[in-house]
């Protein structure tokens, strides 16, 4: 067995691991590379896909300040803070002040610090009749059934039938509605006709008319022009809430007749303060990461640890959820690099051992292994393992047979695609779906962040995500599956994989790739439609409502980072480098 020596916290690294690799040269290439132990010929080809080194260095990351990260700022906001509250709890607005000071609440990011005084109105208001809203307002009904139904509420299509007189013929002038319209619209479910048939497409041209037809006009509030360009690059219900809060903060605060002073300082100082936390936490992440080793032993994978901190605040933004985002980042980048294991490097041979360690859970097996994937391996066994003691130790359940299920299962669906890429199988979209719904990676969070996120944790739910049982866990996860593929397949299959989705149903139906691609936006919209039935379904789920919108941030999420590109793979060309800062980095200059 080989040697092992304690480093850092009580982690356990094998010392016969040698760097014996060298570095491709171009995206598709294939490479010769010294042999490992576990192999018989002189060498082996290996693919690579030439992922750019990290652009964040982490010794100027452990140098960040933040000005903000002050007792003296957190007073000044708790002091704003009351402020709103009493603005919230104001019995002189009108029902529809009240509901549009909720929703600029939620858009600004601090809606968190109200969330019992929100609940209390939204659900005192669904139980009354339908009797403070005027029917000719398609604002003020838009507005309400959107809220309604964010809050999990089962708010009937129908209360728009009074603007669909006359063929369905809105009030085109009325752009404030449309656009109210326009982001209802996307709370459809499965069930709802109009919403999905008529009402999306009538406000999705109208708004586009409106862009064609004016330029930079002043509506009294700010520039409604940027207002409807943005719903249209991505409707909010879909956008990732963080990233949303920074645009709307400037958006917000362009208002003139409209905008609330004491608000506009309240959202940018809580802002500021929650980005320094932010970035503590990426400290502390990016110095395990150092200390794993992983970035420099294994130099073909992506080394990605602060996008993979990104797509943590994507899932869970506020404050008090360190521990999760943490935890959470730890198991992304480690989820990352396996896939890239299976994806680019790693023989099938190779790979095969590399699944039965993953169902064997046994250190005392790791001299099977090939080199490069011992260290990779231990880490995950400790991190794993280390996450179950501390679930143990505060919640009193051993979580160890459920995680080390998830990592079978994923490592088994990457098996399944790597054979299938070396005998040239070529799946039908639905056979395909079936296994990339685990490949990608979502069962495994699920799992996991179930674990770290829930005070109280149940078998019964475990037991269903261990066995994918939930639907709204396998939408949330195709969702994902799908926007990845739109933007990674090309360079997926010049490099050498398995066919995508796209590709798949082009086999399948004999289709072009412009018409692939249509079908595969469409799946992704009638899966939002089925995540929204199951979240208005909540009341007959055994997953907590927090929960289940944890899994629907994961669909949020991948949308952004998929929006512009392969924002994991190639952060500089798909913008998200530029998002990061804006969270991360950049706090909002204060007046």
């Amino acid at each position: 067995m080989a040697t092992l020596l304690q480093i850092g916290s009580g982690v356990i690294y094998s010392n016969a691991l040698r760097k014996t690799l060298r570095r491709p040269q171009s995206s598709t290439c294939i490479i010769v590379t010294e042999t490992t132990p576990c192999n018989k010929s002189p060498t082996v080809q290996r693919r690579s896909a030439n992922y750019q080194p990290s652009r964040w260095d982490h010794h100027h990351l452990l140098s960040v300040e933040n000005k903000f990260a002050k007792d003296k700022r957190v007073r000044e906001r708790d002091l704003l803070k009351e402020k709103v509250r009493k603005m919230l709890n104001d019995e002189q607005k009108t029902y529809l002040d009240q509901l549009e000071f909720i929703d600029d609440l939620q858009k600004l990011g601090v809606s968190y610090h109200f969330e019992a005084e929100i609940d209390n109105i939204l659900t005192s208001s669904y139980k009354k009749d339908r009797t403070n809203i005027q029917e000719s307002d398609l604002h003020a009904t838009a507005l309400e059934f959107r809220l309604f139904r964010q809050h999990g509420f089962n708010v009937s299509e129908d209360v728009f039938d009074v603007f669909m007189e006359n063929c369905g013929k809105f009030d085109r002038d009325d752009i404030y509605g449309l656009i109210s319209l326009y982001e209802a619209s996307y709370l459809s479910t499965k069930l709802d006709k109009n919403l999905q048939i008529f009402i999306r497409p009538f406000a999705t041209q109208q708004l586009r008319d409106f862009v064609d037809t004016h330029s930079n006009e002043d509506f009294g509030s700010c520039d409604m022009v940027e207002i409807v360009v943005q719903a249209l690059d991505m409707p909010y219900y879909w956008q990732m809430r963080r990233l949303s809060t920074r645009w709307y903060i400037d958006v917000y605060g362009k208002r003139q007749n409209y905008k609330n002073l004491v608000v506009v300082e309240f959202a940018k100082i809580d802002f500021n303060i929650v980005q320094a936390i932010h970035q503590e936490e990426l400290k502390n992440v990016s110095s395990w990461w150092m200390e794993t080793g992983l970035g420099k032993q294994l130099y073909f994978a992506r080394d990605r640890i602060v996008e993979n901190y990104f797509w943590t605040i994507g899932q869970i933004q506020e404050p008090q959820y360190g521990y999760v985002r943490q935890t959470m980042t730890k198991i992304n980048a480690l989820l990352t690099t396996i896939d890239d294991i299976y994806d680019i490097y790693g023989t099938l041979e190779e790979l095969q051992l590399f699944t039965v360690a993953f169902e064997n859970w046994d250190i005392n097996r790791l001299d099977e292994l090939p080199e490069y994937m011992r260290l990779c391996f231990l880490v995950i066994y400790n991190e794993v393992n280390s996450i179950a003691c501390e679930i143990l130790r505060t919640k009193n359940i051993n979580v160890i047979p459920f995680l080390k299920k998830s990592w079978t299962d994923v490592s088994k669906a990457y098996l399944v695609e790597a054979k299938w890429y070396k005998s040239g199988h070529k799946p039908n979209l639905e056979e395909y779906m079936q296994n990339a719904r685990i490949s990608i990676s979502s069962p495994t969070i699920f799992v996991h962040f179930y674990c770290v996120f829930s005070d109280q944790l149940s078998i019964q739910v475990l037991e269903t995500l261990s066995q994918h049982q939930q639907n709204v866990v396998r939408c949330s996860s195709s969702v994902f599956r799908l926007a990845n593929d739109l933007v990674t397949s090309p360079d997926e299959l010049a490099r050498g994989d398995v066919c995508k989705s796209i590709q798949c149903y082009m086999s399948e139906t004999g289709a072009s790739e412009d018409k692939a691609r249509s079908h595969v936006r469409q799946m992704i919209n009638d899966l939002w439609d089925e995540m929204n039935y199951e979240k208005m379904a909540h009341s007959s789920s055994i997953l907590h409502h927090d929960f289940m919108e944890t899994v629907i941030n994961l669909a949020r999420m991948s949308q952004c980072m998929y929006q512009y590109g392969d924002g994991h793979g190639s952060p500089e060309k798909a913008k998200i480098v530029d998002r990061v800062m804006s969270l991360l980095f950049n706090p909002i200059p204060l007046d």
